[in-house]
């Protein structure tokens, strides 16, 4: 960018922006958008880009910017729900770059015809479950190749071609496609007519409920193959089964912490906003299901009210799969909590507000 340009986009911040919450976007030449921020101080976070040193992240994206417009908030809380929405709205280039973390990783289970467990290092948004997340990926690696070698799922490509059984009249199969898996009985071979589609689904429901912590199934069939290793005195054999059991069971006792914790960020989240305006945020399982102005009268109360009751009468199944939109957000949600404790002394329960399901409870 030119001096000129640079000089132009710094004074017209220092004229207009206000030091108040808020979210920015940085457009590039064609108004595409290249960057998404949010500050509690939009002018002061602004103006600290022009001052960025030469290969510094600030010094990049002011660089590559052609335009910057901001939109105030109400809250720092505000502000972080518009940036998250904005940045999936736009994908920016320099937030996807920026924003990844490595550390931690998830346990997917694709949405395809014949599904796949995979070990993921980010959620994305296609309609998959998304278990986690986790962190230490080899843990998880571990798990999903037990769960899969025990339930007898695939780990093919996703472009491998299915036939199964209740298709295979219509694929004449002039070679056996299975896979070294298929062959030593590791894996149901949806490819080369092994099972039928209800049979396949029916272990991805057992893998699904063992994710969700609803069935030890794969657990039980690991110990059984202890039992019968060690009357065979295949000791080795029965130790490795041993640590692959007790990694699924910490896998298993992971993902329930979780979403222990996730069910606990079920509550009425008053948040005080500049200028008196404040927001009450209906949240559910991590989820911000709605927002809207704090009530200040019995009216605006009852309205609340009725809010919050259909937000928690509705039906939800009680798992830890999340879909890809939800566990984005709710990744967001339970960071800011975490971040900020003592904001959750501004959270109420559900069930306190008349006609809102009980059971549901404050986080503590």
């Amino acid at each position: 960018m030119s001096a000129h340009r640079l000089e132009q986009l710094r004074e017209d911040v220092r004229a207009r922006a206000e030091n108040r919450p808020g979210v920015y976007r940085m457009r590039g030449p064609s108004g595409e958008v290249l960057y998404v921020g949010k500050s509690v101080k939009v002018r002061t976070r602004l103006l600290s880009y022009f001052r960025a040193q030469r290969g510094e992240k600030g010094a990049e994206i002011i660089g590559h910017a052609h335009g910057v417009e901001w939109d105030y908030a109400p809250s720092e809380f505000a502000a972080l729900l518009q940036e998250f929405r904005h940045i999936k709205r736009w994908r920016p280039p320099f937030n996807v770059q920026h924003k990844r973390d490595n550390s931690l990783c998830f346990i997917k289970l694709t949405r395809e015809a014949v599904p796949r467990l995979l070990v993921v290092g980010h959620v994305i948004n296609d309609g998959a479950e998304y278990f986690g997340p986790l962190r230490g990926r080899q843990g998880a690696t571990e798990a999903v190749r037990a769960v899969s070698d025990l339930l007898e799922l695939r780990d093919c490509a996703s472009d491998t071609p299915m036939r199964l059984a209740d298709q295979i009249e219509l694929f004449r199969l002039k070679d056996d496609p299975r896979c070294i898996r298929g062959q030593v009985g590791r894996c149901l071979s949806p490819c080369a007519g092994g099972c039928t589609r209800t049979e396949y689904v029916a272990r991805v429901d057992q893998a699904r409920d063992f994710l969700n912590g609803v069935t030890e199934q794969p657990l039980a069939l690991l110990r059984e193959r202890m039992s019968v290793a060690s009357r065979r005195l295949q000791f080795e054999y029965a130790a490795e089964l041993r640590d692959r059991a007790e990694t699924l069971e910490r896998v298993q006792a992971e993902l329930l912490e979780i979403g222990q914790f996730v069910e606990r960020l079920s509550f009425v989240y008053t948040v005080p906003g500049h200028d008196g305006e404040d927001r009450a945020y209906v949240i559910r399982r991590g989820s911000v299901r709605t927002e809207m102005a704090a009530p200040r009268t019995p009216h605006e109360r009852l309205a609340l009210e009725t809010t919050v009751g259909e937000v928690f009468e509705r039906p939800e199944p009680a798992t830890i799969g999340l879909r890809a939109h939800e566990a984005q957000e709710v990744l967001l949600v339970a960071r800011w909590f975490r971040l900020n404790p003592e904001e959750l002394e501004r959270t109420v329960a559900a069930a306190t507000f008349s006609g809102a399901a009980g059971g549901h409870h404050a986080a503590s």
